[in-house]
């Protein structure tokens, strides 16, 4: 069962995250800082940063999901591997595919397949989510890297933080986009009237999404390449929804039951990193699924 506790800030100062860790026996600094980063801690009312400095009065409420017991097993699924080398692998990563275990989704992951397909993956992201860089949406398909061992993953996760990973997507929406390309430059957090939800939020994380218009599908359809800066949950999804051209068949953050499909039409389709033994650029490009390319010649009979 989810907890909620409530802590109630009198005389202590410094970090929130110490703070509690101080206060709270039970619950680790780790801990804590995941329920920080997660948005799952709040003070007063609103999702913060781990090094927000408390004050006195602050009423920090802490939502503590019940602990998951899962049992990690390599499955025999099979995922494209585009590249690998001793340090690490590049993966295709289908639709309709979860990276890696959480509440709701105990196997049937990407992390299951990759424990059957590869020799090794780094432990620094715990053992649910070994391996695993950066993820993508369940119903977002394309590229990730993925880490084999610790020196591999830090750097890695270094470029990411850095802004130096490109990362480009394929996306098809809803509406006319009457620019040539844009930047959104927007924050993201938690929406506070559906915590399955994400939106712009006064008080997010900095979130910044590239445009470039690629061709129109009469008044009604835009097919959009869109490079990420930053890699908040569901950036592209919410960004484009907030800015009015939402992506097609994504049902939580666009019209319902438009174009068929197994989900939002989103592709990582472009990856490129420095490779971190060697300091080689590494670029990769997949091709977009079948359903998005026979669904982009069906809209291209329609609208000629």
């Amino acid at each position: 069962m989810t907890e909620r506790r409530e802590v109630r800030i009198d005389q202590e100062k410094g970090r929130l995250d110490k703070v509690l860790s101080d206060q709270l026996n039970d619950l680790s600094r780790s801990k804590i800082q995941d329920l920080i980063q997660t948005d799952q801690v709040t003070v007063n009312g609103q999702a913060v940063k781990a090094n927000y400095q408390v004050a006195k009065g602050d009423k920090v409420v802490l939502t503590i999901p019940p602990v998951q017991e899962v049992n990690l097993e390599a499955e025999a699924i099979p995922v494209p591997i585009v590249y690998q080398d001793s340090d690490l692998a590049v993966v295709n990563k289908p639709q309709n595919m979860v990276v890696h275990p959480s509440l709701g989704h105990p196997d049937h992951t990407l992390v299951n397949a990759l424990l059957y397909q590869l020799d090794n993956l780094s432990g620094i992201n715990g053992e649910l989510r070994p391996g695993i860089v950066h993820r993508i949406d369940k119903d977002t398909s394309g590229l990730l890297v993925v880490a084999k061992n610790d020196l591999a993953h830090q750097s890695l996760s270094k470029q990411l933080k850095d802004k130096t990973v490109d990362r480009h997507y394929l996306a098809l929406v809803h509406g006319h986009v009457p620019h040539p390309k844009g930047t959104i430059d927007a924050p993201i957090g938690r929406d506070s009237k559906d915590r399955k939800k994400y939106a712009v939020t006064e008080n997010g994380k900095e979130a910044i999404t590239h445009f470039d218009l690629i061709r129109y599908f009469g008044q009604d359809y835009s097919l959009i390449q869109c490079q990420l800066e930053t890699g908040r949950t569901h950036q592209i999804r919410v960004h484009l929804a907030y800015i009015g051209f939402p992506l097609a068949g994504d049902p939580l953050y666009g019209p319902k039951k438009t174009l068929e499909g197994p989900g939002q039409y989103l592709h990582a389709k472009t990856l490129g990193f420095d490779h971190p033994r060697t300091g080689q650029r590494l670029s990769f490009t997949s091709d977009l699924p079948q359903v998005f390319q026979q669904t982009l010649k069906e809209l291209d009979l329609k609208y000629k």
